[in-house]
């Protein structure tokens, strides 16, 4: 086997529109705009410097069916820099850019390949020396909504001894969360004999199996607190015998992270201040000139949590914080944001200063319902009934219904876990106060 290089990626999706955006300056939300283009760029910049043989993309280049003249603008003058260095690419289309597509005005130039709507394959070649070095399968969305199994429609050429790459959009194992286009197992993907399985859709990077290696890259750039962490994709060494070797490398140009900040043995509010300006200072000398956004998650014990409990606590908080950040980005050089860590939303996951375990044992009404929410957390079908019983008074509205639908077994499970801490809070609360005043 002749060794080669090549990059899988997936999930351009550019010109995203972001969630989440709500408090954010201009400034920001341009950067923030502009960013999935920024990354395609890194993505190009990244091929020519590792001198790779071709690129694998499976899927969702653009982030929806009507896509914008500018994201196909953007797109073709980043097929045009790799065509000038002698690089292939190999796309296929999702659920997010299907081949019935109203929009897609731009033929892409020869050195870009297509896939149609049923599995067809294609040999890839070492831009060296034009040796035949892998086989390319891959199959597009005809519309956005793919439903049948079409891994089951790629079959290695035993007839070949040149590697076998598959390029899928697919929801493999039924991943929660993500709509169920082109479902497989991964023992379909197993038995079908290819070396590298290039899959799309999920955003969450993940290698699900090796040999044959079947992985998810995960989007370029993240769009919301749901895709947090470094994105970008992955670059594959194939040598002589057939062994594969995986590095990952970002391309993101705006990273979203949670940071978790603990309230426990803070007695006073300016405390919980300081901390934060921390921890956004730890994340800006880590950032390597990368615009941040970060969700605090308030967590433990103590004092505060009463008020943090009201909500005009946490809120002030990030009020403050986002002054800050304001200032630093009026002196941010050429216009680019990329140390700034701007503080986007707090999440409050903190509790009384209660003894929770002498209260477990207690046969009492909080003692019940803290057992409750212990179960709810184990048991899915107990946790489900509560939240759907919880949430019946806003099934009437469709966009609440919406976000509920959305909804994943763990923010449910916090949910559930969030309106436990509130009860007790609050009724040991009443109990203290009844005590005081003698009834």
């Amino acid at each position: 086997m002749i060794p080669f290089r090549f990059i899988h990626t997936a999930d351009l999706h550019l010109d995203s529109p972001f969630a989440g955006m709500s408090g954010v300056p201009e400034k920001l939300r341009q950067h923030l705009q502009n960013s999935t283009f920024a990354a395609l760029n890194s993505l190009v910049d990244l091929a020519i410097s590792e001198q790779v043989d071709f690129i694998v993309v499976s899927g969702d280049v653009y982030d929806a069916s009507d896509s914008s003249l500018r994201a196909q603008l953007r797109l073709q003058e980043a097929w045009d820099r790799l065509g000038r260095y002698g690089i292939p690419a190999y796309v296929i289309h999702g659920n997010h850019d299907p081949l019935n597509a109203r929009k897609l005005r731009i033929a892409p130039p020869g050195h870009i390949k297509i896939f149609g709507p049923s599995a067809e394959s294609v040999v890839a070649r070492r831009r060296s020396d034009g040796q035949s070095v892998a086989v390319i399968s891959g199959i597009s969305y005809p519309t956005s909504a793919v439903t049948e199994n079409t891994s089951l429609q790629f079959r290695r050429d035993t007839a070949s001894n040149l590697y076998h790459i598959g390029l899928l959009h697919a929801n493999v194992d039924g991943q929660e969360g993500h709509d169920a286009y082109s479902p497989c197992s991964l023992r379909d993907l197993q038995q079908a004999g290819y070396d590298y399985w290039a899959l799309g859709h999920i955003h969450q990077r993940q290698i699900l199996h090796e040999s044959p290696w079947i992985v998810y890259p995960g989007n370029i750039q993240g769009r919301s607190m749901k895709e947090t962490g470094a994105k970008g994709c992955y670059v594959v060494d194939v040598d002589q015998f057939g062994r594969t070797e995986l590095a990952f490398r970002a391309l993101d140009h705006a990273r979203w992270l949670e940071a978790e900040l603990s309230i426990t043995g803070m007695i006073r509010e300016e405390l919980l201040r300081d901390r934060a300006e921390e921890l956004l200072d730890e994340i800006r000398e880590q950032s390597d000139g990368r615009l941040h956004i970060v969700r605090f998650v308030l967590t433990g014990r103590g004092p505060l949590h009463a008020l943090l409990q009201s909500g005009t606590e946490g809120e002030e908080l990030l009020q403050e914080l986002r002054r800050k950040e304001n200032r630093r980005l009026d002196y941010t050089e050429n216009g680019s944001p990329g140390h700034v860590v701007w503080p986007a939303a707090i999440k409050v996951r903190t509790g009384a200063d209660i003894d929770y375990a002498a209260l477990r044992e207690e046969d009492s009404f909080l003692g019940e319902l803290l057992r409750i929410a212990d179960t709810a957390e184990e048991e899915e079908a107990l946790l489900e009934q509560i939240v759907n019983s919880a949430l019946t008074p806003v099934h009437d509205q469709r966009r609440l219904r919406g976000l509920v639908k959305e909804m994943t077994a763990d923010e449910k499970r916090a949910l559930v876990r969030q309106a436990a801490e509130m009860a007790i809070s609050l009724l040991t609360e009443q109990d203290v106060k009844e005590a005081k005043e003698g009834k």
